[in-house]
């Protein structure tokens, strides 16, 4: 399914098409189809068990739909590993953001993937080099590139985690919960790199239970409720709380030109 946000004809980057994936008896995803385009943002919404944590790890390659299928600019996998998913530029930066504290900023930047000089010495000054061209292209103020992570601030290190996410030849970016237990401006600070983000052409999947970050941002609202994609909206189209009664039971029927609210139980 995909909203009018935009009027030109575009080819989606990624496209999801009818994942299901079950744990035991538990259906965490039920037939999911979903477009995904260069230089948009699309937040993904939903409580807790939704099934959103499960769409991103498919995604990024930590589970194996059961069926359905995930085509990455025109080629088709049946799932993918973790491999797999970056080399087709798909990078996730997780809550935990995973980087090294006690290491400066390019070597996190660089992290398994450092560049040497006779096929031995890791270059440093290239490090260097092009992560101050990366960091000063996505606007991302950091002190000093000799900072050891472990001393930056909540959104600097978010910055940082966006940076080598997009060094690793990232294209589809996977946010997910950037702004959880940031104070304001930190979080104007991980909501205006997003923003950065998508005009730069990167494709921005931001996942938040925060709708006044999400609105802030977001180009397109995808609401997920007991593992199946209920909307898929135009953030100008639509409020806050049209988006929160979706998420607690009510889901908004598109089709043939009329819209249908419908009312589920809990």
């Amino acid at each position: 399914m995909e909203p009018d946000c935009k009027t030109e004809v575009r080819r989606p980057i990624l496209s999801i098409s009818g994942l299901g994936k079950s744990f035991g008896n538990i259906q965490a995803l039920k037939d999911v189809s979903l477009d995904i385009y260069d230089g948009e943002i699309l937040a993904l919404v939903g409580d807790n068990g939704a099934g959103k944590s499960t769409l991103i790890k498919i995604l990024s390659g930590v589970f194996r739909p059961d069926y359905g299928q995930i085509s990455i600019a025109g080629r088709v996998f049946r799932h993918l590993t973790p491999i797999q998913s970056l080399k087709n530029g798909i990078t996730t930066v997780y809550q935990d953001l995973a980087l090294v504290d006690c290491r400066d900023v390019p070597c996190n930047v660089f992290l398994g993937r450092e560049p040497t000089r006779a096929g031995f010495f890791i270059d440093k000054k290239r490090m260097a080099s092009e992560t101050e061209s990366l960091l000063s292209k996505l606007n991302i103020s950091i002190p000093s590139l000799a900072s050891n992570a472990g001393v930056l601030s909540g959104g600097q290190r978010q910055g940082l985690a966006v940076a080598r996410a997009i060094n690793q030849g990232g294209r589809v970016i996977i946010l997910d919960e950037p702004t959880a237990a940031m104070g304001v401006r930190e979080t104007e600070q991980v909501l205006e790199l997003i923003g950065n983000l998508g005009r730069q052409g990167y494709a921005v999947i931001f996942i938040s239970h925060n709708l006044h970050h999400v609105f802030s941002v977001a180009e397109r609202i995808c609401v997920m409720r007991n593992g199946e994609l209920i909307a898929d909206l135009c953030a100008r189209d639509t409020d806050p709380d049209q988006v929160m009664e979706m998420i607690a039971g009510v889901r908004q029927k598109q089709g043939m030109g009329r819209t249908e609210v419908v009312n589920e139980a809990l």
